[in-house]
């Protein structure tokens, strides 16, 4: 679903991403792991076309973002960790806009709306605008609008900040059908426990560079993906 080819991204003289490969099938919660500065965010954003990178190729559901950006954003949706939103509209006026661009049929948006809408407890607060949202509320709409146009893959920066507990609970059991029924997540986070009980595979980055990668259960053998984490990160302050 997502082939990150040698993806390398470099600002100024300095490689934010180097010579990255990912592969990401059907039916996968992919975990990003690394601390501040790693690259996570420099690498989905490439993955979603915000950003160009220097080398390498990223294909989404085997077409290359370098040759046909728009059928690749088409089959995904992406959740930054800090969605700009247009806040002079309500929720779903929001909502409908961007199922407009996607072509959502108003029978499909509606369903839609509905669903995720009551999963996360947002459906009585979308006639409100959104300026009037708390940061969680706000998390809560970019996910619904990037679910609304039915994506086969999910990119997610540190999707959780911000959430209560019931609706990152509701998040995590959303993540796993969404995966159940064919879609493929990629996302980076900071809570090791989260990604600890939910990936199915996990990559470590580290100042641009891969430093392991695999299930889970290779990732971290007999420890704790957290002990995994602080010992890699030992070996680079060492």
């Amino acid at each position: 679903m997502l082939n990150i080819q040698h993806l390398t991204k470099a600002y100024g003289g300095k490689k934010a991403v180097d010579d990255l490969s990912l592969h990401i099938r059907p039916g996968e919660i992919y975990g990003f792991i690394g601390h501040n500065g790693a690259g996570k965010t420099t690498t989905l954003k490439s993955c979603c076309g915000i950003l160009q990178f220097d080398e390498g190729d990223i294909l989404v559901d085997g077409v290359s973002i370098r040759q046909d950006p728009l059928a690749c954003k088409r089959r995904l949706a992406y959740i930054p960790d800090n969605p700009d939103l247009y806040e002079y509209m309500t929720g779903i006026q929001y909502l409908d806009f961007v199922a407009d661009v996607f072509g959502v049929t108003a029978a499909d948006r509606a369903g839609r709306i509905r669903r995720y809408g009551d999963a996360f407890g947002l459906t009585e607060d979308l006639a409100q605008p959104v300026s009037a949202y708390s940061h969680g509320m706000k998390q809560k709409l970019a996910i619904l609008s990037a679910l609304v146009h039915a994506p086969r893959l999910l990119l997610m920066d540190e999707p959780f900040v911000g959430l209560d507990p019931r609706a990152s609970h509701q998040l995590k059991v959303l993540m796993r059908q969404f995966c159940d029924e064919g879609g493929a997540i990629f996302f980076s986070t900071h809570v090791l426990e989260v990604a600890e009980k939910l990936c199915d595979k996990v990559a470590i980055i580290r100042a641009g560079r891969l430093v392991r990668a695999g299930t889970m259960e290779q990732v971290k053998g007999d420890d704790s993906l957290e002990e995994v984490f602080l010992e890699l990160e030992g070996e680079k302050e060492g």
